[in-house]
């Protein structure tokens, strides 16, 4: 085992730089200069977006494996750029070292990073590498670009629109529950739980086909958890939610965790963060429409999970009756419950 002390931070540079340029249109100048240089097409704004991830707080070194640690440190921030119907374009990665960390353990986080920029043909253009006293901390930024007209965002939504999601919600949440409590994975549904937590697929594709369909007013990816997510949305538009719970899509492995563990499905579903599915509003005269292009270009369908509703009211449904729908989900500086919105 190689300490990463050992080689240093240019060091370090020179043995991960061939790897991380695998789109060099655009590129002027890549990894390795005072700073790099590139251009968006023409017609399109920029997108900027950047999560930190800091040991202890956002993920326990021993239960991951350091490849998984890189693809899920770029992927949050490809899901952003998804969010809002662009096209992922650049990275930059920085990261703070504690001594004794093998270099071995660097290289597998950025071998996770690049192995996932190079599925959706983003390069990695720099960054920087420090020290760090106790724990790891990994900062990335990635850049993406959008036409104004197309791009979408958390405003915009209007009452009676329909809300759909690209994917299954709840997965991740599952995952975390069996690694924090050290549960074994000793059957094949709760694999593919934790790897859902620890490999979330970033939706850039049905982002852009969302964006430009011209039927969706407002879009947010599924991070802090879906009751929470679409609170951004409701806030953002000045409405309501009404989510009908019989519609959300429930994957056959979230099923039978809940079964085996005696947790309720849709409480998860709601509550779960780190999803990265995209939830959107959609127009109402458009909705079925999308709904069957969707489902023709991804083999997959659109889940209609609800509507927008006037008055403010944040609401879900579940066999006859209408309850609150608090926002149950991920939340850095939880207020008190006398400060609380």
């Amino acid at each position: 085992m190689t300490d990463f002390r050992d080689v240093g931070e240019f060091g370090f540079i020179r043995r991960i730089q061939g790897a991380c340029l695998v789109r060099p249109e655009g590129v002027a100048v890549a990894i390795g200069d005072d700073a790099a240089a590139f251009v968006v097409p023409e017609g399109e704004v920029t997108l900027v977006t950047t999560d930190l991830l800091v040991e202890r707080v956002h993920f326990l070194r021993d239960a991951a494996s350091p490849e998984d640690l890189g693809h899920k440190a770029l992927a949050v921030n490809l899901s952003d750029i998804a969010a809002m119907g662009g096209t992922a374009r650049e990275a930059f990665v920085s990261i703070a070292v504690p001594g004794g960390l093998a270099l071995e353990y660097v290289e597998g986080m950025y071998r996770g990073m690049t192995s996932l920029a190079t599925a959706f043909g983003v390069n990695i253009l720099g960054g920087d590498t420090t020290a760090s006293r106790a724990d790891l901390i990994i900062n990335v930024a990635v850049v993406g670009s959008v036409h104004e007209k197309e791009m979408l965002r958390r405003g915009g939504a209007r009452p009676g629109d329909r809300l759909f999601v690209t994917g299954a919600v709840g997965d991740s949440r599952a995952g975390l529950h069996l690694i924090l409590n050290r549960l074994p994975a000793d059957e094949e549904a709760l694999a593919a739980l934790i790897r859902a937590h620890h490999r979330p697929r970033p939706h850039l594709a049905e982002g852009r086909f969302l964006a430009q369909s011209g039927a969706v007013r407002a879009a947010i990816d599924v991070s802090d958890g879906l009751s929470s997510d679409l609170v951004h949305v409701a806030r953002a538009s000045g409405l309501g939610v009404r989510i009908d719970a019989g519609g959300l899509p429930l994957s056959p492995n979230l099923a039978h965790f809940c079964r085996r563990l005696g947790f309720d499905p849709v409480a998860y579903a709601l509550a779960g963060g780190e999803d990265y599915v995209l939830a959107c509003a959609v127009d109402p005269g458009k909705a079925a429409a999308l709904a069957r292009a969707f489902e023709a270009r991804f083999h997959r369908p659109l889940h209609p999970i609800g509507e927008m509703t006037g008055g403010g009211r944040m609401e879900v449904a579940r066999d006859g009756s209408v309850t609150p729908l608090p926002p149950a989900g991920w939340e850095h500086f939880p207020a008190s419950p006398d400060r609380r919105a």
